[in-house]
């Protein structure tokens, strides 16, 4: 957190924290964001949070793609709801009432649903669908359970992707908002072993590394490969498939937790 709150941000510039799995931290010249931080430590991780949760402070919103606990992690939100009394909580309304039951307030609980947006200080935050690995919107209600983000900042794009498989519209979807500065893209997969454990999966890293490809981002980043080994992926060979298929035009940056990372309009 000292890391974090000592790094001066210029404005016109975001600076960007790995944080594991699809972890990220987004840092603006006066906001900072966290989105799908896993900050629980458990046996089966593979990984320990970076920052243990007690230790967050200075946040000014978490953002959370889907109630699992990798992406919404409860106990930590527990926890920065009563640290973090002026944070925002940003998630997909169909999580409402869980997000509650954590002690959040109704004032700073966010609930929104895909083609919604919401500003957070800097940030402009839009929703749009996610396929994990179908996207179970709610016919009653019109809300999604799963949703990707993309992050806005003084002309800076950055698309967080969440837990998704590539579904028919997800591309003009993403590509609306115009060229992705950095995009965070989970690469783990999905196969019958893992159905037969009642695993979902996410995008292969072939889908992943094309997806990236056809949307043209400037830089994109894997996810969702280091946690947990039995739905894990090996990043190298994401970057690899990029070099060979996209040689030149697509910049790949396998991440290290904590890493900073700036971007500049």
């Amino acid at each position: 957190m000292k890391e974090i709150a000592s790094t001066v941000v210029k404005p016109g510039s975001v600076a960007l924290w790995w944080m594991g799995q699809m972890g990220l931290v987004l840092k603006s010249a006066n906001t900072t964001i966290m989105i799908d931080y896993f900050a629980t430590p458990t046996k089966e991780r593979q990984v320990q949070p970076p920052i243990p949760a007690k230790e967050v402070t200075g946040v000014d919103a978490f953002l959370g793609t889907h109630d699992h606990l990798d992406h919404i992690d409860h106990e930590a939100w527990k926890i920065w709801a009563k640290k973090c009394p002026k944070a925002k909580f940003v998630f997909p309304k169909a999580h409402e009432k869980s997000v509650l039951e954590d002690g959040v307030k109704p004032e700073n609980a966010v609930g929104i649903n895909a083609e919604e947006s919401v500003r957070i200080g800097d940030f402009i935050i839009h929703a749009i669908p996610a396929a994990h690995e179908f996207p179970d919107k709610d016919e009653a209600t019109g809300l999604y359970p799963y949703l990707q983000y993309i992050v806005e900042c003084g002309g800076i794009k950055i698309y967080h992707a969440g837990d998704t498989v590539r579904y028919e519209g997800m591309l003009p979807a993403v590509k609306s908002f115009g060229r992705m500065d950095a995009a965070l893209l989970p690469i783990n997969g999905r196969d019958a072993v893992r159905y037969s454990n009642n695993c979902i999966g996410n995008m292969t890293y072939q889908e992943a590394a094309d997806l990236a490809g056809e949307i043209g981002t400037k830089l994109v980043i894997p996810g969702h490969f280091d946690m947990f080994a039995d739905n894990s992926e090996d990043p190298a060979k994401f970057r690899d498939y990029i070099e060979v298929k996209y040689p030149g035009k697509l910049k790949c940056r396998v991440p290290v937790i904590m890493e900073k990372i700036v971007l500049e309009s």
